[in-house]
C-alpha cells in the first residue's frame, strides 16, 4: 500500500464505528466509511468537534447535519496546488485527498522526462490529476461526462494560479471522445483514467466497469504517441484487485519498454500507526 502522507491541511482526525473524522483547512467533517469497522480509537473531543455530518439514509442517499456554520465551500492547499472543497448531498467533498501520492507521482515523471508532454485525464472529475499535471508543466486534455465537473476542475485550475497553462476541458463520453482522438490520428504521451464502477454518459451510455474497462484501455493503445510516458488507472471499486488493471497494462503495453505496478492508496489515521484503505491504482511507466 502507498499511503498519501504528506498533506499539511488536510487529515483523518479518527474513525471508528464506520465514520471518520476529517480536518479540511479549519473545517472538521464527519462521514461515512465502510472500510471503518473498528470502534472509536480517539477521545469524545474529536467527535465533539466535528461542524458537519453526513447521515446516510436508508432509502437511499443522505444529509449534511450542520453542527455549526461553515462556509458553502472554501479551498485547502497541497503544497502549491489549490481546491476547492464543498460538502455536496452525495457524500463528497469534490477531492480525494489519498490521490495526492498519485499527483506526485505524475508530476515527478512529467518533469523528468526532458520534453513537452500531452496527458489525457478521462473520468476527471473536478481536476486533481489534472492540476498536478499542469503544474508539472504537461499539456492536459481534460474529459469527464459532468458539465458541473468540469467547471469545477476549471475553478480549481484558476486557485492554483494555472488560468495560463495549456489546458482542454471536454464534457463528453470518455468512450466516444477516445475513439473520435484516434480517428484524427491525435496522440497523447500519458494517459490517467479514474473510471467508476458503474454509471451513465450524457445521452445514458451504460457504463459497467468489468464490462467497459478492457474496450476503454484498449482503445488508448490507438492514441499513445510512440513513446509513452506513463498510463496510470484508478479504480474505487469494492472487491476490484488491483491485479486485474494491472493485468490489462500487461497484456496491452507489455513490459519490454516499461514496468507495472499495481496496489492499495490509503490514508494515515491520527497519531496511530494505523492505514485507511481508499482505492486502488495499476500503472504502467516508460524505463527509459
Amino acid at each position: 500500500m502507498e499511503i498519501a502522507s504528506s498533506w499539511e491541511e488536510y487529515r483523518i482526525l479518527d474513525a471508528g464505528d464506520g465514520e471518520k473524522i476529517e480536518r479540511w483547512g479549519d473545517v472538521i467533517l464527519q462521514r461515512p466509511d465502510p472500510q471503518v469497522i473498528w470502534p472509536w480509537l480517539g477521545s469524545e473531543d474529536n467527535r465533539r468537534n466535528v461542524q458537519a455530518h453526513y447521515h446516510r439514509s436508508k432509502s437511499g442517499g443522505g444529509e449534511w447535519e450542520m453542527k455549526t456554520p461553515i462556509p458553502s465551500r472554501w479551498s485547502v492547499h497541497y503544497g502549491n496546488l489549490a481546491f476547492r472543497v464543498e460538502p455536496t448531498g452525495f457524500k463528497h467533498t469534490g477531492l480525494f485527498p489519498e490521490q495526492a501520492l498519485n499527483w506526485d507521482w505524475m508530476a515527478a515523471r512529467i518533469r523528468s522526462a526532458g520534453r513537452p508532454t500531452s496527458v489525457l485525464n478521462l473520468f476527471a472529475y473536478t481536476g486533481g490529476a489534472t492540476v498536478a499535471c499542469a503544474a508539472a508543466g504537461a499539456i492536459v486534455c481534460h474529459v469527464d461526462a459532468s458539465k458541473g465537473m468540469v467547471s469545477w476542475a476549471r475553478e480549481n485550475l484558476q486557485l492554483s494560479g494555472l488560468e495560463g497553462s495549456s489546458v482542454r476541458f471536454i464534457v463528453d463520453d470518455c468512450l466516444k471522445f477516445v475513439q473520435r482522438e484516434a480517428r484524427r490520428g491525435k496522440t497523447y504521451d500519458a494517459v490517467i483514467m479514474d473510471p467508476p464502477s458503474y454509471g451513465r454518459g450524457p445521452n445514458g451510455e451504460l457504463w459497467k466497469l468489468e464490462d467497459e474497462l478492457y474496450g476503454l484501455v484498449r482503445a488508448c493503445m490507438d492514441i499513445l504517441g510512440e513513446n509513452p510516458l506513463f498510463f496510470l488507472i484508478n479504480s474505487y471499486t469494492t472487491g476490484f484487485s488491483p491485479q486485474v488493471p494491472a493485468n490489462l497494462l500487461l497484456h496491452l503495453m507489455g513490459s519490454s519498454r516499461g514496468k507495472i505496478s499495481a496496489g492499495e492508496v490509503g490514508l494515515p489515521i491520527g497519531d496511530t500507526e494505523l492505514v485507511l484503505p481508499c482505492g486502488t491504482f495499476a500503472r504502467w511507466e516508460s524505463k527509459a
